[in-house]
C-alpha cells in the first residue's frame, strides 16, 4: 500500500545544492496544499562529502524513503547516483548529472574516476528509465554553473505532482532576487531537456 504520492531521493556532494532543491520542493508542496515529509544527511558535506535528502510528497508518515521505493532518484553528481541507487524503484526514474565533482583522491592521481558509461550501466540494469544530462553545461548556458541544481529541479518538475507555477513561486522564495532570472532560465533548460 502506498503511503505517499511521490517519493524522491536527491543526492550530491557538499556545495552542489541538494538542500536548496529539497527546500524548494517542500515550499512548493505546502503551496500546493500537500503534506510533505523530508529528511537529510549532510555529514562531511562542507568537505565535499555525500549529501542525501529524502522528500515524500503527499505523505503524513515517515520522512524516509524505503530501499527500492523512490519514484525518482536525482543525482547532482554521477558517482552519488550509484552510491544511493538502492533507493530507486525498478519502475522509477533516475535523473543524473553527467558532470562529476572529482574528489581529492582522484585529482591527486590515487584513484580513477569511472566513466559515465560505467556509472550508468548498473543504473540502467536496475531501473527502466535513466536520463543522463550535462546539467552543469546547461546551467552555464543559463548564466552560471552554480545553477546546475536548478537545471536538475527543472528536469525533476516533469515527474512530480506539483505544478511548474508553484515550483517557480517557491524558487523565488529561496533564491535572492538578483539571481532569480538566471535560475528561471536554468529551470526551463532542465525541463526542456527531459520533454
Amino acid at each position: 500500500m502506498r503511503t505517499s504520492e511521490c517519493d524522491l531521493v536527491i543526492v550530491g556532494v557538499g556545495g552542489q545544492g541538494v538542500i536548496l532543491i529539497s527546500d524548494v520542493l517542500g515550499r512548493a508542496a505546502v503551496l500546493a496544499g500537500k503534506p510533505v515529509c523530508g529528511a537529510e544527511t549532510h555529514g562531511m558535506a562542507q568537505r565535499g562529502g555525500s549529501v542525501i535528502n529524502h522528500t515524500r510528497i503527499g505523505c503524513r508518515f515517515s520522512p524516509m524513503v524505503a530501499a527500492g521505493g523512490a519514484d525518482v532518484l536525482v543525482a547532482l553528481e554521477p558517482a552519488e547516483a550509484l552510491r544511493f541507487a538502492q533507493f530507486l524503484s525498478p519502475a522509477g526514474v533516475a535523473l543524473v548529472n553527467t558532470r562529476p565533482v572529482l574528489p581529492s583522491t582522484v585529482t591527486s592521481g590515487r584513484a580513477k574516476y569511472p566513466s559515465i558509461e560505467e556509472i550508468l550501466a548498473p543504473l540502467k540494469a536496475h531501473s527502466c528509465r535513466v536520463i543522463a544530462l550535462d546539467a552543469t553545461a546547461l546551467a552555464q548556458a543559463a548564466g552560471t554553473a552554480q545553477a546546475m541544481n536548478v537545471v536538475m529541479l527543472g528536469a525533476l518538475s516533469r515527474y512530480i505532482p506539483i505544478s511548474e507555477e508553484l515550483i517557480l513561486q517557491a524558487l523565488a522564495q529561496v533564491v535572492p532576487s538578483r539571481f532569480l532570472e538566471i535560475n528561471r532560465k536554468a529551470f526551463f533548460l532542465g525541463k526542456a531537456e527531459v520533454e
